[in-house]
């Protein structure tokens, strides 16, 4: 049976798929499939007498690792040339059924495939590591069957990690940075593994100190037998370049933004009068937009005379080279329309120190002219006013002197005379005389008070604590009415006003949505505030009856205009707050539905005047 049974092991291990033999302590092989003695080229019959120590390298070496009875494995190789073929043999402790070590289990494997990609790894990598040192372009590579990332040590530098770190896919993504670095790369990463994608981005990423950097990264897919198995890319660390680059476009758009803001128009002209750089300023003047006017000379846009005029402005600074300042220069466009410049050309030179062009810059005075023609006109009228106020001057000085000498007159007369009943007309015409001085004095008041500009003092106000103000005041009219007040205005909110004409125009405003509520439905006031250049709008809105704006529309800020037919209506609230906001420069205007609610807006001017 023993011989029976050893004979069927035998059978079933020459038949194993897998490379397998049993080594006795001293070598000898015991027993092997067929496939082990393929791995050698021993043809089964000659398997007798066989010693590994025979096959495989370094024989010392491998007597010692036998004798310790531990697994171990070796990699060698059978054949030369294009015929060479990589093992690799594994060798683990055979126990019998004692437990006692007998000798070795060995299983050899064939590795040729993965050697060939090792070593042409090995190659790319020696290559890489050479241009990566000179060009400071680090290199990776990711296995997709083994998952294994490979960095190069210029990559590591990069991301400043050790010698010895050995990154994984999860670890290297996580360098880069949260947001849209880190989701590019992964789609990246994930579209060359199952799409065959390569990339290239520049994207961020935080190395291992917490730095930021900007880095130039590309991936490439590798294919083997229309399969792809690995990716192979390469990492720039271009912080620098993208740093300078921003710097540069940084001041490009402060410049841009600098010229497009002058509030004068800026031309750049090359030798031929060609405008090749225009800002916004003279773009918005001739109504056109950049690409309508670059490549284009005056002839294009302006009267004929004119653009001939500007030409020979041209050819002079070019052929002098000296800037014309501050000419007061005359703009006719096509369509008539005349406008006055201030205009300066300057030269403009290459980088050679070659003339290549001119600078305009010109400065539309057009509204200086008219106020100069205004401050003619106001000079006229002032003489005009002098003269009417040397006019009321001699009125004053005549009506009051012959006041004067009237009482002189009267008061001489009242001391001379000695009748009793003449005494006493007199004094009765020395009041009649004061009654007419008190009447002339009162009459020159007014025609003063109709002839002054008075200046109103405005002040800066917490809008927040007037309406709190208002509100005290009207508590028990607003309880009793249950009105509610929804105030959107931040706490520090400042409008400049007369404090006095601020608590009226507040209290007007909310009485006016009480008393013209809705029977329908409980009042609802809401208060908004919002800053628009230097003008602030404070909004006051209601659910009540609304305003036929088509209807009252023109009439609803008139003195005594009434809209709706209730008793306790004036029509002088709104047209004293109208007055009041007009007179500190602002102004009103309602938004309204019939049945809906109206909203007023009121525009302070921030300026303090």
């Amino acid at each position: 049976m023993k011989a029976v049974e050893r004979i069927a092991q035998h059978y079933l291990l020459k038949q194993l798929p897998k490379a397998t033999a049993f080594v006795a302590m001293d070598g000898l092989v015991v027993d092997a499939s067929d496939s082990w003695l393929n791995v050698f080229g021993i043809h089964p019959k000659n398997s007798a007498e066989i010693n590994i120590l025979h096959l495989y390298p370094e024989r010392d070496g491998l007597r010692k690792k036998l004798s310790s009875n531990k697994s171990f494995s070796i990699r060698h190789q059978t054949g030369s040339g294009t015929m060479a073929k990589w093992f690799e043999s594994t060798f683990a402790p055979w126990f019998d059924e004692k437990e006692n070590v007998v000798g070795s289990i060995i299983q050899t494997d064939d590795i040729s495939r993965e050697m060939a990609m090792e070593l042409e790894l090995e190659k790319v990598n020696n290559i890489l590591k050479t241009k990566s040192e000179v060009a400071q372009v680090g290199c990776w590579e990711y296995d997709i069957a083994t998952e294994q990332l490979f960095w190069c040590e210029e990559t590591k530098k990069i991301h400043m990690v050790p010698p010895s770190y050995h990154p994984n896919v999860a670890d290297a993504i996580a360098f880069y940075k949260q947001g849209y670095s880190r989701n590019k790369i992964s789609m990246l990463f994930h579209s060359a593994i199952h799409e065959g994608t390569p990339f290239n981005k520049k994207l961020t990423i935080l190395t291992q100190t917490g730095e930021e950097k900007w880095v130039s990264v590309a991936g490439r897919p590798l294919s083997e037998n229309g399969k792809i198995v690995k990716l192979f890319g390469t990492i720039q660390d271009i912080t620098e370049q993208v740093t300078t680059e921003t710097r540069i476009k940084q001041h490009q758009q402060l410049l841009t933004a600098l010229i497009d803001n002058l509030p004068l128009n800026v031309f750049v002209k090359d030798l031929d009068s060609k405008k090749i750089l225009v800002n916004k300023a003279e773009c918005d003047y001739l109504g056109k937009s950049a690409k309508e006017v670059i490549g284009k000379t005056d002839f294009d846009h302006y009267d004929k005379e004119v653009a001939k005029i500007s030409r020979e402005e041209d050819l002079e600074v070019i052929r002098t080279l000296k800037p014309m300042l501050g000419k007061e220069t005359i703009s006719i466009k096509k369509d008539g329309q005349i406008t006055y410049f201030l205009t300066s050309k300057i030269p403009l030179f290459d980088l050679e120190g070659k003339i290549s062009g001119l600078i305009g810059i010109g400065m539309d005075i057009t509204a200086m002219k008219k106020k100069e023609d205004q401050l003619r006109n106001l000079i006229n009228i002032t003489s005009v006013q002098n003269k009417k106020l040397i006019n009321f001057a001699h009125i004053v000085s005549h009506n009051l002197r012959s006041h004067s000498a009237n009482f002189s007159m009267l008061l001489k007369f009242l001391s001379e005379e000695k009748d009793e009943a003449e005494k006493a007309h007199i004094m009765t015409m020395l009041n009649q005389a004061s009654d007419s001085l008190l009447e002339t004095l009162e009459n020159l008041n007014q025609v003063v008070d109709i002839n002054t500009n008075v200046t109103l003092s405005k002040k800066p106000l917490n809008l927040n604590e007037s309406i709190d103000k208002v509100r005290q005041n009207l508590s028990a009219f607003l309880e009793k009415n249950k009105v509610k007040i929804i105030n959107n205005i931040p706490q520090d909110m400042v409008v400049w006003s007369v404090p006095a004409y601020l608590d009226s125009i507040i209290l007007n405003l909310v009485t006016n949505a009480v008393k013209y509520r809705s029977p329908e439905r409980s009042p609802i006031i809401t208060m908004d505030a919002k800053k628009r250049n230097k003008t602030l709008i404070f909004s006051v809105s209601d659910n009540g009856l609304g305003i036929d704006l088509e209807r009252y529309g023109d009439k609803i800020f008139g003195m005594y205009k009434t809209f709706h037919n209730r008793k306790d209506a004036k029509g002088i609230g709104l047209y004293i707050i109208k007055n009041q906001i007009e007179a500190m420069g602002g102004s009103i205007t309602v938004n309204s539905e019939v049945d809906k609610g109206a909203t007023f807006n009121v525009y302070f001017n921030e300026e303090s005047k």
